[in-house]
């Protein structure tokens, strides 16, 4: 094949970034994707509108271990949210801020995001190759790449593969084994923002259920690990929902490592325990003669009302004038503390990101060149961070990609 400078790795959001700025340079650049498309995984982000950033990007939002907080802060700072969103803005991407600081293309679409980085990737003549699955590197003067069906050559690699999560859209854990192979370490990987398993003796009862609630970590000392709050799902298998998901991170990390986590769902969070006691209290002296589980409809949600009383030991049938004291107790803690245990996570097929990857300390915190392997740059899911969910995640590809395509171009 042709020879190019610079082959970018991976087809999503950090490559085809890196690609756009190393050929803006004046590089030569190579895009080899080994899905039939680019792009691909950025087209789901969002739920097909693409959460593009935060207005709110700092590293308190990203899991790291504690020494490469200062890369962290480094690469956030060098291609930061105002200048992503001026990026974008030069491509023909207006940008409207929604819930809790996260930043949508005007278009609400995904698509609408793709388009424009393809465009400006076929403006620059950058040469993409799709469904073209790189397998072996040797490096030298001029760096070897074998594909199943080609070998290409370039001086400059960038490793933009992704992490393990969501395979069907591209990344399915080959760059680690890339990164492995030129003498690079892997952090453990495990799925994040992921659904959890659990042992909540209702589930299939409940599956379906949506409620607006407060979603409780705690760990085998029943001490708070994280919380969030927002609309939990009850599925077949455990729960779901945005607030899952950000506590997810942690969840699984424990599970992975053979720690105990439980989890507490605050069904009722607008009420405190005693709030929630006076509304019960006056709910079934206004209606003694119905039965708790009728005095309970238009509380809560009716799906509910069965695993409560159960959890309660109260029979459905007795009636609110007769509860004692202590049974309505027992029904405000099983609505402010219904607990169950994690027993794993969905498949990376479910999860929106990979935690763990290349070690930090082993790429250079300004340029992204590996120390390891020369000629050789990372960027985006690949390295050893992760975000919440909240646009956090795209901003490091967004940022890692633009700082490993320029200094790729530039450096000798």
């Amino acid at each position: 094949m042709g020879k190019s400078k610079i082959i970018v790795i991976g087809g999503g959001a950090s490559g085809m970034v890196a690609a756009i700025f190393a050929a803006r340079l004046g590089a030569k650049v190579t895009i080899l994707e080994r899905k039939d498309k680019v792009g691909r995984k950025i087209l789901a982000t969002g739920n097909g509108r693409c959460n593009l950033t935060n207005k709110d990007v700092a590293i308190h939002h990203y899991y790291s271990v504690r020494e490469d907080q200062n890369f962290l802060d480094n690469i956030l700072n060098k291609f930061n949210v105002k200048v992503t969103l001026e990026f974008f803005a030069e491509l023909g991407v207006d940008v409207i801020e929604k819930e809790e600081g996260r930043l949508y293309p005007r278009s609400d679409q995904a698509s609408s995001v793709v388009s424009v980085l393809l465009h400006e990737l076929e403006r620059l003549k950058v040469d993409i190759r799709c469904e073209e699955q790189v397998h072996t590197i040797e490096l030298g003067d001029n760096i070897r790449v074998f594909t199943n069906d080609h070998k290409y050559y370039c001086s400059k690699l960038i490793l933009a593969t992704g992490g393990k999560s969501c395979p069907n859209l591209g990344s399915n854990g080959s760059g680690f084994d890339i990164a492995k192979s030129l003498g690079h370490t892997i952090r453990q990987t495990f799925p994040s923002l992921v659904q959890l398993k659990t042992d909540y003796a209702y589930l299939k009862h409940l599956k379906g259920t949506k409620i607006i609630g407060t979603v409780m970590l705690l760990n085998d000392q029943k001490e708070l690990i994280k919380q969030d709050q927002g609309e939990i799902l009850f599925t077949d298998y455990g729960i779901s929902g945005p607030p899952v998901l950000q506590i997810s991170r942690d969840a699984s990390y424990y599970y992975e490592n053979h720690l105990d986590t439980y989890v507490l769902i605050d069904l009722i969070p607008e009420f405190s325990i005693e709030q929630l006691d006076t509304v019960l209290t006056n709910r079934f002296t206004i209606m003694p003669t119905k039965s708790i589980d009728s005095a309970l409809i238009g509380f809560i949600n009716n799906r509910l009302i069965m695993p409560i009383l159960k959890t309660s030991e109260i029979t459905s049938s007795k009636k609110a004038g007769d509860i004692t004291k202590e049974e309505r107790k027992n029904i405000v803690n099983a609505l402010k503390n219904l607990s169950m245990k994690i027993t794993g996570t969905q498949n990376w097929d479910n999860s929106q990101v990979t935690a763990g990857g290349v070690k930090l300390s082993e790429i250079d915190m300004n340029s992204l060149a590996s120390k390891k392997a020369k000629g050789l740059y990372l960027c985006g899911e690949v390295l050893d961070v992760d975000g919440i969910c909240g646009g956090y995640n795209l901003q490091w590809a967004w940022s890692t990609g633009a700082i490993a395509g320029k200094n790729a171009a530039l450096e000798e």
